[in-house]
């Protein structure tokens, strides 16, 4: 079976993530031991943006986003590809090494790593209101629905608002996935 080729840099927690991804993706993959990112690997991947688009894949998890929150802190025009949770977990274990190769697949290249970055959205906290994402009870069953189609990750309403801009998210297009 030949590899997928990737053409970003990938970012895990873990060697077993990295095992995992090696076996059918052909990419640099950098792990980050855990959330406490290092001062090493974060320079490494600070100095790899330069010349390379980085695509960040951590576990579904509060540590997960620890690392995703580092990593942006630090590193400039980062991607992100999130995996939904109930898809990432096997033996009481939650991450991306319990996922499979498929779910991976699709979380990463539902990101645009083409040159032409799509311009910032202008979705406002109104419209999540308005669309039943925030303020209602089952808010955030429809958040984790939305995250899931739009590959943005199970997000608070804030976070949500935050990265459908960052990714140029229309209002239509989040219309049409709160409808699926």
């Amino acid at each position: 079976m030949s590899k997928i080729n990737y053409p970003a840099i990938i970012v895990v927690e873990g060697t077993s993530d990295k095992t995992l991804l090696e076996g059918f993706i052909d990419a640099e993959i950098i792990t980050t031991n855990g959330s406490d990112v290092p001062y090493e690997t974060l320079q490494f991947l600070k100095e790899a943006r330069k010349g390379s688009e980085i695509v960040v894949l951590t576990d579904p998890d509060s540590p997960g986003k620890r690392i995703r929150d580092v990593l942006d802190a630090e590193i400039e025009g980062l991607h992100h590809a999130f995996i939904p949770k109930r898809k990432a977990i096997k033996k009481n274990k939650v991450g991306v090494a319990e996922s499979d190769k498929e779910t991976i697949l699709e979380a990463l290249t539902a990101i645009d790593l083409s040159p032409i970055s799509k311009p910032q959205g202008n979705i406002s906290y109104a419209d999540l209101l308005e669309l039943g994402l925030v303020g209602e009870a089952n808010s955030s069953i429809k958040r984790e629905k939305i995250g899931e189609i739009l590959h943005v990750g199970h997000t608070n309403g804030k976070t949500l608002l935050k990265r459908l801009n960052m990714l140029g998210i229309t209002l239509e297009e989040l219309k049409k996935a709160v409808e699926e």
